[in-house]
């Protein structure tokens, strides 16, 4: 299978479209799409949230020579390419070059695609809340709010759950997102039951007016700043922050089972556990 056509599929699900879109839209930047193109027939494919040394030792024992990443491995300006331990992005990219490993990120593309990492943040907090160990009551599920919108899709969602208290939703997405490692800001006895969400490091005060102006009692979020939390506290929303790398691996999973099943090599999914 050759690398254009494997990208084509990927490219299917969640267009490079949307992130042109999105950067021309609302300023921001991205670098999605093909990163390193070794030049061989793609034999087999690993899938990890980013580009480290787990998911290329995985490609290489599974004898894959593609890695689909969501976070791109070359985002910015870069210099220079050294295989050393103090140039780790250029030990990452020598090994895979060496092994003949394509590189692909599906960034900002795959985050605001309908059915992307975004949207699936969304269907996980619902979940949690509908989690019966929570104890949720049955509140209605409102129509989505979305903050940023492009074609088909969005950044940044405001949504009725089932209502319930602040613990019992982290205690719901616990399980649901696998992760511990998930903190919140306010009593946990408060009420939830309409949640604004921004999956990876979207938290800011756009998204904290975006909250207030929708009626979420509650925003998700990971990578949050201080003044942030401060801000969303004041303006009387309770606060959950995940690891980014939770809030995101989820929905990148779900992207992985859609591409497995409409490509004609094996495919196999990474997780770094230890970030959850």
């Amino acid at each position: 299978m050759k690398l254009s056509e494997f990208y084509k599929i990927l490219d299917t699900v969640a267009p490079k479209s949307i992130s042109d879109e999105y950067c021309a839209k609302y300023g921001a930047y991205d670098n999605s799409g093909v990163l390193v193109d070794t030049g061989e027939e793609i034999r087999g494919a690993v899938f990890s949230l980013d580009l480290n040394f787990k998911a290329i030792d995985e490609a290489i024992k599974q004898n894959a020579n593609l890695i689909v990443t969501h976070h791109p491995a070359i985002y910015g300006k870069i210099s220079d390419i050294r295989a050393c331990d103090f140039s780790p992005l250029g030990e990452k990219l020598v090994k895979c070059i060496k092994h003949g490993i394509s590189v692909i990120a599906m960034h900002l593309n795959l985050d605001c695609a309908k059915g992307g990492i975004d949207e699936s943040l969304q269907e996980g907090i619902i979940l949690a809340s509908k989690n019966e160990k929570a104890g949720a009551g049955t509140g209605s599920i409102v129509e989505t709010a979305i903050m940023h919108t492009v074609e088909n899709g969005g950044y940044g969602r405001a949504y009725g759950v089932a209502e319930t208290t602040l613990s019992s939703l982290v205690c719901g997405m616990q399980t649901v997102f696998g992760s511990n490692r998930i903190v919140y800001f306010c009593e946990g006895n408060k009420r939830v039951s309409r949640v604004a969400s921004f999956c990876g490091s979207g938290a800011d005060e756009e998204s904290v007016a975006f909250a207030v102006r929708t009626g979420a009692d509650t925003v998700v979020s990971s990578d949050f700043k201080h003044h942030v939390i401060s801000l969303a506290m004041e303006k009387g929303l309770s606060v959950i922050a995940l690891t980014h790398y939770a809030s995101e691996n989820y929905g990148f999973e779900k992207y992985y089972e859609k591409i497995r099943r409409q490509v004609n090599v094996p495919c196999a999914f990474v997780t770094q556990y230890e970030l959850l």
